[in-house]
């Protein structure tokens, strides 16, 4: 179960990590905003404007990911290959953002439904554990 845990953290991570490029971005546009970071995003062009839609969709991801644990921790056992799904999530999501950032459009959308088909087979696993 802590390796399970692991992957939730990194994920839970995600979000905090797809932001890094997105404040150098808007460095890059005249300086962080910090009294409305959100309008300042809501503006930026081409590169910025992909780091703020790959930030957003980490925290989008995040729930899915979640709902996938809760289903692992209900089923009360952890197989191998919950643990292959559960790194090949967290695997896609780092995919999709580099995907996200070099503007790599096809790629990011085979990522993303391979990230979401982890998680819905993570789901499936746990569900087929439980008695």
């Amino acid at each position: 179960m802590a390796d399970m845990l692991l992957t939730l953290l990194i994920v839970a991570v995600m979000p905090y990590l797809a932001k890094a490029p997105l404040v150098w971005a808007m460095q890059q546009a005249g300086g962080y905003d910090n009294h409305y970071p959100r309008r300042q995003q809501a503006l930026l062009k081409d590169f910025g404007e992909r780091c703020t839609a790959a930030h957003y969709n980490s925290f989008e991801a995040l729930g899915l990911y979640i709902a996938a644990i809760v289903f692992v921790v209900a089923a009360e056992n952890v197989t191998s290959s919950m643990l292959i799904a559960a790194w090949l999530f967290v695997v896609c999501r780092l995919g999709y953002l580099l995907c996200y950032w070099l503007n790599w459009a096809a790629a990011r959308s085979l990522i993303w439904l391979g990230s979401v088909a982890a998680a819905i087979s993570l789901m499936l696993m746990a569900l087929a554990e439980l008695p």
